[in-house]
């Protein structure tokens, strides 16, 4: 695929996701490391897409520029229809910081592998935090809060702090915090990494009842058994999209 042509969507909507000739280059002192280097992608909504790559492909570069955390050096990049930045030479257009903070806070839920739970802070205060940014009244935070841990199996477990649960426990804790703003799509960077095999069975089979229920859902790993949950599997090589392709699930 070459820039300027960007893959088409999986599943035939529109997409709410476009990458046009996407680079990313780092300046280590006086070398240049090449992360991205024109990556062409669609994503639609309720997709549920993994992305695969070597250490140093480029696969967690991708995220976070999907995630709004990063800004390419070059290329074009539309979220839901509005131009998140366009990037040729000299000539930069992108959102503002709050445009940003916006998308990252409301729109998208991130999902880590090393949970980034707040030490000291009950389950339930942790799945508030992106509230408090987004500025909702405590009653609401709170309501909103319990809902979500209702919804990974954990509304029991809303007091406890992070040292207070299991490994499987505290990813679900996550992805409680990365659904209770209802975002548009589930980030998730090697969200099992952490996690026995027992364990990540169960956070995949829960990531796919998320997907059932219409999430659209990208998950960056290296690991093949959690890569084909996916209904599309795109490999990332050297910065570029080696290969897009059908996943397992969704034959």
């Amino acid at each position: 695929m070459s820039a300027g042509q960007p893959a088409s969507a999986g599943n035939g909507q529109d997409p709410i996701i476009i990458l046009t000739g996407v680079t990313k280059v780092y300046d280590m002192g006086k070398e240049q490391i090449h992360a991205l280097r024109g990556i062409d992608l669609k994503i639609s909504a309720n997709e549920y897409i993994s992305i695969m790559g070597p250490s140093g492909s480029g696969k967690s570069t991708l995220m976070n520029v999907i995630g709004c955390l990063d800004t390419p050096t070059a290329g074009r990049y539309e979220f839901e229809g509005e131009l998140v930045c366009d990037v040729d030479g000299d000539k930069i257009t992108r959102m503002d910081d709050d445009d940003l903070a916006g998308i990252r806070n409301r729109k998208i839920g991130f999902v880590f592998q090393t949970f980034n739970l707040l030490a000291r802070t009950s389950a339930l205060r942790n799945v508030e935090l992106p509230l408090v940014y987004a500025g909702v009244s405590r009653k609401e935070r709170s309501v909103r809060a319990r809902e979500a841990l209702e919804i990974v199996g954990l509304a029991d477990r809303a007091d406890h702090a992070p040292s207070e649960l299991s490994g499987g426990q505290r990813q679900r804790v996550a992805i409680a915090r990365a659904l209770v703003t209802k975002p548009s799509i589930i980030l998730a960077d090697e969200p099992t990494g952490n996690l026995d095999s027992t364990t990540s069975r169960e956070i995949m089979s829960f990531m796919d009842e998320l997907h059932s229920q219409g999430n659209t859902i990208i998950l960056v790993t290296h690991e093949a058994d959690i890569a084909k949950h996916a209904h599309r599997v795109i490999h990332i090589l050297d910065g570029q999209v080696a290969s897009d392709e059908r996943g397992a699930a969704a034959a």
